[in-house]
């Protein structure tokens, strides 16, 4: 242990797929970890559940919402550290609900930045995402591509991104806005594309049904996504800067069923599904990062490989066969 031992950090969206990851990584780390999570009536604290009993007996947590000012100012005092996950981050209910998506992404963003401005923390890391770009104007795409909205919720994380950095700008918080692309891995939800495809195949659906197919991702595996966090965290030269996670590398959907069945051994037929396209002129075709400057800011270096990523991902669903039911990788 070395440089998290004994901080204490609080996690925004805990709860949540990469929120959950890097609790346990943070813990295993020896922070001291505090969680605010959304509030369920039924008592339920999303993904922490699946933590180990001595993690979730060591961690402190805070069922709220961002969008409510004096809790996240609660949450915030006496932290070293604050990453900020939660947020509202399906597209597909981002053309239905957009107002909800601006509450939560940009109004719930403002109050954790006024916590960590008021409370005096170290570090504030601001999640973002590579759909702030659109379809990608030149690549790889480093931190200076522009900045395009292609769906409501595209728009909502680049407003939040901006006033992330206008805090920096203005009044000297020690903001990071930490953009991974696209992350994957155990517990991510059956409506992302990866588990959607696995998880039809670990439920002997044929042919499986996906969006459209031509769509390139510069896929992470989850684990390396967290290790990204956690050097960018401990990055003094990180502050006030957009810093990309990324492997350099796309795969189209496509390849990514191709790269299934060979991770898997068999063959996997797949249609693509008119109720799992975009918008046509919302659809993003290609995503590929320019990731050098995390490698020059913290050594960050991808470790976890396509196929040995696809494994993790089926082992885990066949392992939770609750979680993906038919209904949910139909959305």
């Amino acid at each position: 242990m070395g440089f998290w031992r004994d901080r204490q950090v609080l996690v925004t969206g805990g709860g949540g797929f990469i929120g959950s990851h890097l609790v346990e990584a943070l813990y295993g780390e020896g922070a001291r970890v505090r969680v605010l999570i959304r509030y369920h009536s039924g008592g339920r604290r999303g993904f922490l559940d699946d933590l180990a009993r001595e993690v979730q007996a060591a961690i402190d947590v805070h069922a709220a919402t961002v969008e409510d000012p004096f809790v996240v100012r609660r949450a915030v005092d006496g932290c070293d550290t604050v990453f900020h996950l939660a947020a509202l981050i399906g597209i597909p209910y981002s053309y239905v609900a957009p107002h909800h998506y601006v509450q939560t992404n940009v109004v719930g963003t403002v109050n954790v930045l006024q916590a960590c401005l008021d409370a005096g923390v170290r570090r504030l890391v601001h999640t973002s995402t590579s759909e702030t770009y659109g379809t990608a104007q030149y690549t790889p795409i480093d931190e200076r591509h522009p900045l395009v909205g292609q769906s409501p919720y595209a728009a909502t994380k680049i407003g939040a991104d901006q006033l992330a950095l206008s805090y920096f700008r203005s009044f000297g918080l020690p903001v990071t806005v930490a953009r991974p692309f696209n992350t994957y891995g155990p517990r991510q939800s059956a409506r992302a594309v990866i588990p959607a495809l696995l998880a039809q195949v670990a439920a002997g659906v044929s042919p499986v049904r996906l969006g459209s197919l031509s769509p390139r991702r510069d896929l992470n595996e989850v684990s390396d996504t967290v290790r990204a966090f956690l050097g960018l965290g401990a990055c003094d030269g990180a502050v006030g800067e957009v810093v990309h996670f990324g492997t350099g590398q796309t795969w189209s959907v496509g390849e990514v069923v191709e790269a299934a069945g060979r991770a898997l051994g068999r063959s996997i037929d797949v249609v693509s599904s008119d109720d799992r396209i975009r918008p046509q002129a919302s659809e993003v075709e290609l995503l590929c990062a320019d990731a050098s400057k995390a490698a020059r800011l913290f050594g960050f270096r991808p470790q976890v490989g396509l196929e040995e990523g696809l494994q993790r991902v089926f082992h885990y669903i066949c392992a939770h066969p609750d979680r993906y039911r038919a209904a949910d990788y139909t959305i």
